[in-house]
Parts: structure tokens; C-alpha cells; sequence
């Protein structure tokens, strides 16, 4: 980023999210780089040794060096473009080299030379941020600015459509405009988009999954959550797709490892690309959230967990294709119902209550402020509720679609879209868009049963016409051949009809359909397009209410935003935005945990390898390597001995505030070396998406240390550490 942008940006948000008055953010907060200036002495004060200023710079080191999965965080660690991040963030490139016969997610993989890596799972890419703008008042121009509903809605997507085109004439680059505070502010990410991705190296799954479900989001922990990918790009050193001709991936900067240990009480941060976090969130979204969605969506989850482990059971081959799924479900699954036992017998919906009103009061307080505020707060909590009305109706409706229904939809709506000029297609279906579709398509085959995809649509189509016949949409059903009524042997028939009268399980015809017109749609028999077909008009319908919707919904959340912005200003607070998958800096130090422990016990700040030995079972989700057992056994520690442990740390704890998208997040210490990746917060603490809690709060980290033994004295990675300088 350059200096003048990068000082226009830093004065907008000082506008719009005010000057830290306040003098400690006791390590909440997951920062945009740009505002790091305004909480410099803080950052000192915790230990960070570098100019906090030098962290604004995108392109420089350390940020440089710090890149986006799409959905997880990664680092670049060598100037051959080797990228460390989490085994469960690589779990889908595993998953998609394993069969039954060379199953790497249980045995591991390691390629000795750059011939021996392996091509990532379709639609793998790296993407380095390169630029940040503030499009505001490009996204909102004065005419948007008199529109409501759908036409705001279309006309944002009009300006945005037009500034990402101008940003991506620079070829092999990606470029977004995010929301941020509510849809208050607008920026444009630019990021190199790296299409070659390969799998260098992942652990056996007793190391890179050691406790699996079973220790997911709890402490003490003993996972060796990291894998490694390579960049490649054509010879010109610019993005292209695979080719056995393409060179490593020169990055600008990567991040050295640390050589000092690292102790109880050093500062540590991450940098990375959290998901989503909801903490500005209205009372009534608190509400609705906690007591019914999680609740409807945990039970969804754990029956999809249940039909899946039913119907692979026996079936290795099935298994395999549905692990990185079922990871993913669980994941959340989990997740979820953490949050939902913290919420329980809490007092957050009561001090989230208070604290709304208290904003009313000063609101009110105010004649210029209840004038500029008060009916768009107002009208904001009308209209989501509205909207959480129809999340409650249609919940059931994406659970109950089977896979190929939902290819199908897709594959009609990109020829429809296909029809019109590309500037004129809907966001998600322009030529910008079609080789992550096609891969998409392309990668079914590997994650994609028949038997567990009718199961799991027998199930929740029973759960659908179960509802009150008023809340069901009679032409979903009728595009299934389905009617209100009807009970399971019913269902079941007429789900044997139509997965039999497809074809879209043969990928070559699959990807066929992707180069059709709408005429030939019209004319198929195949069930699946048929029934995508009938759909059509009811899913325009119905995406057309949702802008209506959405667009109000923006206009007077935006506003209750910027209220809530002035009313934490008026109190010397400064406001970071809620996460929303773009870069962001949090910090804190590594710290141990003695209150408000479930089990009654303190919990230290560091795992051993002594741990990996006690809790190993030698089968199921802990069942270490023999050659692990054999080196913590005979003590073979070598240099990675930490005599305060008396053995290697595995695993540490922070009071770092990260969330979903993190996973995989580079910590560095203060002088922003490499000290390990977080991976997982306790489950007590994942509700602080919502309400962050300062003595409890931990992240869950890999060290680096427990890495690097790893790699050297069990699976023998010497090309890969020598590559990182590794002595």
C-alpha cells in the first residue's frame, strides 16, 4: 500500500471508528492493519519491538509474507514459495490424493523432491494481498444514495461490478470490495491470485489430527496441526494454471523462524483472515441466534453427522470421500454447541439489552442525534426481524436439496446468466467466475456418494413436509415430484426416480452442461435439470425478496452502525470492525488459564509430548505413529528440548481474539518471527464471536518447536528444513 493511500485510509476510519482514548484493549480486538497507528502504545506496552507503523504495510515485511486459502490463513516460510498452515486447512488436497490403497490422511505425505508434490485439491489457491482502497463513496455514490431496497441493492452490485473490473485488468489478480461496520464502509482487497497449488507435506493423521473430534476445542491439547503447500507460478513469474512447466512462486518477503524459545508471558500476535465475528450484532439478532438458529442448526448437524457415519460405515472407499466433509460439519457442529452451553444461564442478551438502551438514551438525548438516528435503529430491528422470519421457513429447504439438485440450479443459472453481456451477469456467475465453478464441478466425484446423498435427502425431506403445509413452498416440492402429505416410502420412491433418471454423476456429462444453453436446459429430461428448470423462476422470486429486503436492511443498519460508532467515540472508545475474512492483526501473550475452568483445573500454558504418550490409545482418533512413540519414548528430543517441560511443547495457549478463517494464522513473536500457527480456541471461548471475554478468552497454537521435531526426528523432512534454514 502506498504511503498516501495508506494515510487516507488510516483518517477515514479515525472519522468513522474514533482515536483510542482509552488506555488498555486488554487483547480484544481484531485490528485492520491501517488502524494499528491508533493503538501503538498498547502494542509497545504489550512487547511488540517493531514499529507498529511498519505493520500497515501490505506489501512489506511482515504482512507481505502473510497470504489467504480462501478460507483459511497462511505464511510463506522459504523464498520458493513453500506455505506452511493447519492439516485441517490442507485436510481437502489429503483427502483428494487418498484412496483406500494409498490413504494419506492416515499415513502422511511427504515429497522429498518438488517432482514428488502433489496437485491440491480443484479450486485450490493462494492469494497475497497487494492493496487496499476505500470505495465508499464509490460503492454508495450520491444516486445509490436515494435508492432503497432492490434498486440500491442492484446499484451497489452495478458500482462494484465496475470498480472490480478496472482492479482485475491487472491480470492474475483478484480483486473484492468487503463490508465493513454494518455496511457502513467499503473496501477493494486487490490479491494476487496464485492458481498453482501443490501439497508438499502433511503429517500422519495421529499427529496432524491426534484427539480428533474428541479433543476439538478443548485444553490440554497434543495436535500437530500443520501441513505445507508449494506456489507455482509460469515462468514469467506470473499466475497460471497447473503445468509441469511452472516455477516455485518467488514471494517478496517470507517469515523466518524463530530461534529463541518461547516462554509463558512473551507477546505474541496473529495476522491472518478471520471469517466473520458479531459483536456490534442488535439484542434481537442475539436473540434469535442463541435461541433458535444455533439450536436448529446443531440438530441438522449432528443428524448429517449420523446418516453420514451410518451410511459409510464398512465403505472405505465412501468414508474417505465424505472425511473431509464430515470434518467440516463437525467442526461447526461443535463450535456451535460451545457457544450455545456458554449462552446458557449467561447474562450477555441482558448486558447486550443494557448497553442498546444505554445508546438510546444518548441517542434521545439529542434532538440533531434522535433526528439523524433514531428511525433508521428502529426500522433496523423491524426489518431483521423480517428477514430471521424467513431464515425460520426456508431452513430446511438447502438441507432437503439433493447434491445434484444443487449442481443442477447452478449449472441453469450460469447458462441464463451467460446470455446477457458479462458486465450485466450477477456477481458469482461473470467469466471471472467460471473456472472456480468448473472445478467445483470437476472435484464432485471425489467427495460425492450416492447412497449417503439419498439418505441425507430422505432425511430432511421427511423433516420439510413435516412442517405446517403454510410454511412449506409447494414448488420445491413439485420440482421433486413431491407433494404435502406424502410420507417416507413416498419420498423415498420418487428419490429412486429421480437419481436414476440423471446423468449428472458422469463428470464428463456434468461439465457438458456448462457450455449449454438455456434452450437445451428447456428441452432435457434429465430429472435434475428438469427440476433446476421448474425452479428457476421461484429462486429469481425468491432472491429478488431478499434483495427488497437486504437493501433497506442496509440503508438503516448502516446507520445504527454509525450511531454506535459516535456513541463509543463520545466514551473514548475506538471501534474495530467485526471480522469479515479480510486482514486483520490481533496480539496478545502466551499465558496460562486458572479461572473459570470447567474441569476445576489450571491449565498450564504449554502440552508436552508426555501428554501424546498418555492419552495414545493405539487406535482411533489417538493413535500416534509408531516411529512418534518410539522418539517420546527413548527421549530422542534433540535440539528441541525445553528443560522447563522436560520434553518438547506441543501445544500453547494465548490470549490472542481470532475466530473461523484463522485457522492456520502465522503467531509471531515480537520481533514478527515465527513461533507457531493457532489452530482452535477452547470451547468455552468460541462464543466471544459474539461477546469477548477477557480472562477466559484463549487461542489453541501448534510451536513451532513440536513442528520442527516432527518433521526432523519422525518423518524426516531434512529437504524441508533445510529449505527453511533449519540448521
Amino acid at each position: 500500500m502506498n504511503k498516501k493511500l495508506m494515510t487516507a485510509t488510516v483518517v477515514a476510519l479515525a472519522v468513522t471508528a474514533g482515536v483510542a482514548t482509552t488506555g488498555t484493549f486488554a487483547n480484544e480486538g481484531m485490528w485492520m492493519p491501517q488502524q494499528l497507528p491508533q493503538i501503538a502504545n498498547d502494542l509497545k506496552a504489550t512487547g511488540l519491538e517493531l514499529d507498529p507503523a511498519t505493520l500497515t504495510q501490505l506489501t512489506e515485511f511482515p504482512m507481505g509474507a502473510i497470504i489467504s486459502l480462501g478460507g483459511c490463513t497462511a505464511s510463506f516460510v522459504s523464498p520458493q514459495g513453500l506455505v506452511v498452515t493447519n492439516h485441517h486447512c490442507a485436510y481437502g488436497s489429503i483427502q483428494y490424493n487418498s484412496t483406500a490403497d494409498k490413504n494419506l490422511i492416515k499415513d502422511g505425505f511427504l515429497a522429498k523432491t518438488m517432482s514428488d508434490e502433489l496437485k491440491a485439491a480443484p479450486g485450490s489457491r493462494v492469494f497475497v494481498t497487494v492493496d487496499v482502497q476505500n470505495v465508499s463513496d464509490k460503492i454508495i455514490d450520491a444516486n445509490t444514495a436515494k435508492l432503497t431496497g432492490k434498486k440500491r441493492v442492484d446499484a451497489m452490485e452495478v458500482n462494484e461490478k465496475a470498480i472490480v473490473a478496472e482492479c482485475e485488468k491487472d491480470v492474475g489478480h483478484r480483486c473484492n470490495v468487503y463490508s465493513y461496520y454494518g455496511g457502513l464502509e467499503f473496501y477493494l482487497i486487490k490479491q494476487m491470485e496464485i492458481l498453482d497449488v501443490r501439497l508438499v507435506h502433511a503429517p500422519a493423521e495421529g499427529i496432524g489430527n491426534f484427539g480428533g473430534e474428541t479433543d476439538n476445542w478443548q485444553w490440554p491439547r497434543h495436535t500437530g496441526d500443520y501441513s505445507f503447500y508449494r506456489a507455482y507460478v509460469g515462468k514469467d513469474g506470473k499466475p497460471a494454471g497447473y503445468s509441469p512447466e511452472n516455477v516455485p512462486y518467488v514471494p517478496k518477503h517470507y517469515l523466518r523462524l524463530a530461534k529463541d524459545s518461547l516462554k509463558e508471558g512473551d507477546f505474541v500476535m496473529v495476522t491472518g483472515y478471520p471469517g466473520r465475528t458479531n459483536r456490534h450484532r442488535l439484542p434481537s439478532e442475539v436473540e434469535f441466534t442463541f435461541g433458535w438458529f444455533y439450536p436448529e442448526f446443531v440438530k441438522a448437524s449432528g443428524e448429517q453427522l449420523d446418516i453420514i457415519a451410518r451410511e459409510t460405515k464398512d465403505r472405505k472407499e465412501a468414508e474417505i470421500k465424505y472425511a473431509s466433509t464430515a470434518k467440516g460439519i463437525h467442526n461447526y457442529f461443535t463450535n456451535r454447541q460451545g457457544m450455545l452451553n456458554s449462552y446458557k444461564g449467561s447474562d450477555f442478551l441482558a448486558r447486550k439489552k443494557q448497553a442498546f438502551a444505554e445508546m438510546k438514551a444518548w441517542i434521545n438525548a439529542d434532538k440533531a442525534r434522535k433526528k439523524q438516528y433514531a428511525a433508521d435503529v428502529s426500522n433496523a430491528e423491524k426489518l431483521i426481524a423480517e428477514r430471521d422470519a424467513i431464515t425460520q421457513r426456508e431452513f430446511l429447504m438447502s438441507y432437503a436439496a439433493p447434491r445434484f439438485l444443487s449442481t443442477a440450479r447452478t449449472l441453469y443459472k450460469v447458462a441464463n446468466e451467460k446470455a446477457k453481456p458479462d458486465t450485466e451477469r450477477k456477481s458469482g456467475y461473470q467469466e471471472r467466475d467460471y473456472d472456480r465453478i468448473k472445478q467445483a464441478l470437476d472435484a464432485i466425484d471425489k467427495r460425492y456418494d450416492e447412497q449417503v446423498d439419498k439418505a441425507l435427502a430422505l432425511h430432511f425431506l421427511k423433516r420439510y413436509l413435516a412442517l405446517p403445509v403454510k410454511d412449506q413452498n409447494t414448488v420445491f416440492l413439485s420440482a421433486l415430484g413431491l407433494k404435502a402429505g406424502q410420507d417416507e416410502a413416498a419420498i423415498k420412491a420418487q428419490l429412486e426416480v429421480l437419481y436414476a433418471g440423471s446423468k449428472l454423476g458422469d463428470k464428463a456429462e456434468r461439465l457438458a452442461w456448462f457450455d449449454r444453453d438455456v434452450a437445451t436446459f428447456n428441452a432435457s429430461d434429465d430429472r435434475f435439470i428438469k427440476a433446476a428448470v421448474a425452479l428457476y423462476a421461484d429462486d429469481e422470486a425468491r432472491e429478488a425478496r431478499d434483495k427488497e429486503l437486504g437493501g433497506k436492511i442496509q440503508q438503516a443498519y448502516a446507520n445504527y452502525m454509525k450511531a454506535l460508532i459516535a456513541f463509543k467515540n463520545s466514551k473514548g472508545e475506538a471501534v474495530y470492525p467485526d471480522a469479515n475474512s479480510t486482514l486483520r492483526v490481533t496480539y496478545g501473550k502466551v499465558a496460562s488459564r486458572t479461572a473459570g475452568n470447567a474441569d476445576g483445573t489450571a491449565w498450564t500454558a504449554f502440552t508436552s509430548l508426555r501428554g501424546v504418550l498418555a492419552k495414545n490409545t493405539g487406535e482411533g482418533e489417538f493413535e500416534a505413529p509408531a516411529a512418534q512413540l518410539d522418539a517420546i519414548k527413548n527421549k530422542k528430543f534433540d535440539k528441541y528440548y525445553e528443560s522447563s517441560l522436560d520434553s518438547v511443547p506441543v501445544n500453547f495457549l494465548a490470549t490472542l481474539d481470532i475466530t473461523g478463517g484463522n485457522s492456520g494464522s502465522p503467531v509471531l513473536n515480537k520481533r514478527a518471527e515465527l513461533v507457531g500457527l493457532a489452530f482452535d480456541g477452547t470451547l468455552d471461548s468460541v462464543i466471544s464471536d459474539w461477546d469477548f471475554n477477557t480472562a477466559t478468552t484463549r487461542t489453541i497454537a501448534v510451536d513451532l518447536r513440536y513442528m520442527l521435531w516432527n518433521m526432523k526426528v519422525v518423518d524426516h523432512a531434512d529437504n524441508l528444513l533445510k529449505e527453511m534454514d533449519v540448521q
